[in-house]
């Protein structure tokens, strides 16, 4: 499924919608590692980045509203920022 291929204006929302809820699923689990660091969540971290990553390629494929996926990158951009905080903290 490629942008410009008649995709429908719901499934390129539904992509959008997707990689936004991979995104607030890492902020919570970013907010959980601030209250209760442990490697499990660290974990969950990292999969939810690569998630969120993925949701996001997914979403380039079938949008062809680029002020929408800038935000969604600029989202998950700020999260990763928040997390690489964290991390440079040693929280």
């Amino acid at each position: 499924m490629e942008k410009g291929n008649n995709i429908s204006s719901l499934q390129a929302q539904n992509q959008l919608a997707q990689a936004q809820q991979s995104i607030l699923h890492l902020q919570r689990a970013i907010n959980q590692a601030k209250s209760h660091p442990n490697e499990e969540i660290f974990t969950q971290i990292h999969h939810s980045i690569e998630r969120a990553e993925r949701s996001l390629i997914q979403a380039a494929h079938v949008t062809d509203d680029p002020n929408a996926m800038d935000l969604v990158q600029r989202e998950l951009e700020q999260q990763k920022q928040v997390y690489k905080e964290m991390v440079d903290q040693n929280i």
